[in-house]
């Protein structure tokens, strides 16, 4: 790895820290803090929530439509600092109508970032030969997780939650310089030689359909124990530790997941590992209903940081070589399908929770869809045995 790449690598992974790790999810460790201070219910957690993921929705559409490709490094440093702007602003107004719109608008930044970054990384890799690191780059979700939560107890004492999110603002600024000086696309022709052999090694552009609804009812089940693994941990009264503990453990989990799923996909297969990923998963956000122990919630804390990103991982290769030329528009359809079930899923949790007084009904929903996912992904499982041209990648190295 010479130290040029290296610095890319590292850019990219900075880049995703700032719009999924802070931008995107510091919301659920700070959620507890803000409902505790403006006794808000899990109802208008849950909007709120959704607020920000119908804006990843509508981001995501966008990045898939709109001819970014000539310039984007130039939207990809926009939308960063539409970002950190959002970050910040969080922690500035006690208006909910305002913060509805802050969130709205940090998810559209937010889906910028995801599929600009995938979209310049992922091409570079498969350019230079090292697809295999795309599980280091994707690693960025964890890092900024852990990275994030790390500071939140310290600020909460100093500064209240607010100041929660203008430190994690502060935090952004300094993690975005390196991303401008590192993270640069640079369009090469050479992609054009590898096209022909990733489109007849990877499933047809048929299947595509059953992985685009597997995305969508992964997006809808995962984010609800996304959305409030913190708040469930909080409220259950043999949770001795700082229920922020639980946060940091989903993001130890994520940071080395995605090194790991792509790695056993190279061995059994990408919608093999996508199945037993996504089945792991569904048995994690159970977990909490049938075990609400201390040891029950770290555990499925850490089944759900160990597959979420994995899952995002194994999908977006996939479907980068089953459509190379196009990866921005397919990986830009992926996350819009991800991010309406997204949209909708805390909402019902929020309600569901507060009708029930409990979360169960709202775990066991989001573990059945993500369950059923997994099943409908089983026809593709056949396309697993072609040769792949991830291992071919590797042979070559």
């Amino acid at each position: 790895m010479n130290k040029r790449s290296f610095l890319f690598l590292i850019g990219g992974i900075f880049s995703l820290m700032i719009a999924m790790g802070i931008g995107r999810f510091a919301y659920t460790p700070i959620l507890p803090l803000m409902q505790n201070a403006l006794s808000f219910n899990d109802v208008v957690a849950g909007y709120l929530a959704s607020s920000n993921y119908a804006g990843y929705f509508i981001g995501a559409i966008l990045a898939g439509v709109l001819p970014l490709k000539k310039h984007k490094t130039f939207y990809l440093r926009g939308s960063l600092v539409v970002s950190i702007f959002t970050t910040c602003m969080m922690g500035l107004s006690h208006s909910y109508i305002f913060m509805l719109i802050v969130r709205f608008i940090s998810g559209v930044a937010s889906a910028f970032i995801f599929v600009l970054a995938s979209s310049i990384v992922l091409d570079k890799l498969a350019v230079t030969g090292k697809t295999n690191w795309s599980g280091l780059f994707y690693s960025g979700v964890g890092f900024g997780i852990f990275f994030s939560t790390l500071f939140i107890p310290s600020f909460n004492n100093l500064f209240m939650w607010e100041g929660v999110w203008v430190g994690l603002a502060i935090v952004s600024v300094i993690l975005t310089i390196f991303v401008w000086l590192w993270l640069k696309d640079s369009p090469n022709t050479m992609i054009k030689k590898d096209e022909q052999i990733v489109i007849t090694q990877a499933p047809p552009l048929k299947w595509l359909p059953w992985l685009i609804i597997a995305y969508g009812l992964e997006g809808l089940g995962y984010i609800v124990t996304g959305t409030f693994i913190v708040s469930i941990a909080e409220k259950t009264s043999i949770f001795s530790i700082d229920p922020t503990f639980v946060w940091m453990v989903v993001g130890l989990g994520a940071i080395p997941s995605c090194i790991i799923w792509s790695t056993l996909a190279k061995k059994w297969g990408f919608v093999k590992s996508l199945v037993f990923s996504m089945i792991l998963q569904s048995i994690g956000i159970a977990l909490p209903v049938f075990w609400l122990t201390q040891s029950g919630l770290i555990i499925s804390a850490l089944l759900f940081g160990a597959t979420f990103m994995g899952i995002t991982t194994l999908t977006t290769t996939l479907a980068r070589q089953m459509s190379p030329s196009n990866s921005s528009r397919i990986i830009g359809y992926l996350t819009a399908i991800y991010a309406a079930g997204q949209m909708i899923g805390p909402t019902i949790a929020g309600m569901l929770s507060s009708y029930t007084q409990s979360f169960n009904s709202a775990l066991i929903g989001a573990a059945s869809v993500v369950f059923i996912g997994a099943v409908l992904l089983v026809s593709g499982i056949r396309f697993d045995r072609m040769p792949n041209i991830e291992t071919s990648s590797i042979k070559s190295n």
